[in-house]
């Protein structure tokens, strides 16, 4: 936890476009929004985003500044942010429902988004990117839509706080805090306890992770989702899915916003970039 901490958020993409959308979830019309810089043409790639808020707020505002940089990131892709039923209002499995039926209008609406239907990521970040998670094996499972990477940037999945990571908190009082949040986020995402070794709401605890799409995964030195993100992609890999697993330097993640601003830093932006870039040659490839 000695690595140094890495200044500078990377400079705002001021040259971006966002449309604010309805979009259908499986609850009912939900909040998004559409961002996209550049020409106005069809887009080869659409990354479909959902929020932090440890499933129990609405942080889409927060991601803001991260998804301009992801719409500017000069991969000829286009970003859909969507909302989600918030476990305050429905708890699981109405988010996961609600984020892979965005996944499908996407894929019926691909005009309204300016895409041409050539490649669909899946992203998110710590309650989102469990929901991205989760969307890589529903679609799997359920056969549509076709996904080609997903993104988990400190992504919440292990309802069993477990890790050591995670039980090391307590012993750094600046930080214990965010792990008292990830248990009070499950408390009000999964009420049942039974619902905890889900697959579809710890994506850690699957047995079945076969045939998913390519991952990249960022971790932070210093948080306590760290291990399972970790954890996570060690896991992919062992059931031959390609996935790459970085982490990044200490972070003001006791602060709001902490971990989208943690996003928006220029080492995550580039691999972010790297692993969108490799999978426009892997396709081109092909």
């Amino acid at each position: 936890m000695n690595a140094p901490f890495e200044s500078g958020l990377a400079g705002k993409a001021d040259d971006v476009r966002v449309k604010e959308l309805e979009v259908a979830g499986e609850q009912g019309p939900l909040k998004a929004r559409l961002y996209s810089a550049g020409p106005a043409a069809k887009r080869d790639t659409l990354i479909v985003f959902f929020h932090g808020g440890g499933f129990v707020e609405d942080k889409l505002d927060d991601s803001d500044v991260f998804l301009r940089h992801l719409a500017d990131g000069g991969h000829a892709q286009v970003v859909l942010a969507s909302s989600y039923t918030l476990a305050t209002m429905r708890p699981f499995p109405a988010a996961v429902e609600d984020a892979h039926a965005v996944l499908l209008w996407a894929k019926k609406n691909k005009t309204k988004l300016g895409w041409n239907g050539k490649r669909m990521l899946v992203a998110g970040i710590e309650a989102g990117a469990n929901l991205a998670a989760v969307c890589a094996l529903m679609s799997r499972d359920r056969g549509a839509p076709k996904l080609d990477g997903q993104i988990l940037l400190m992504p919440m999945l292990d309802p069993g706080l477990s890790t050591c990571s995670m039980r090391e908190m307590p012993n750094c009082p600046d930080m214990e805090a965010l792990a008292d949040d990830c248990a009070a986020a499950y408390r009000g995402y999964l009420p049942h306890a039974a619902d905890r070794t889900h697959p579809y709401a710890s994506p850690l605890q699957s047995s079945r992770l076969k045939n998913l799409p390519p991952a990249l995964i960022l971790s932070a030195e210093d948080d306590p989702l760290r291990d399972e993100a970790e954890a996570y992609g060690a896991k992919l890999n062992s059931f031959g899915v390609p996935a790459s697993v970085r982490r990044l330097l200490p972070a003001p993640l006791t602060e709001p916003g902490g971990r989208n601003d943690c996003a928006c830093k220029a080492s995550a932006l580039t691999e972010i970039a790297a692993f969108i870039a490799g999978l426009d040659a892997e396709a081109a490839t092909g």
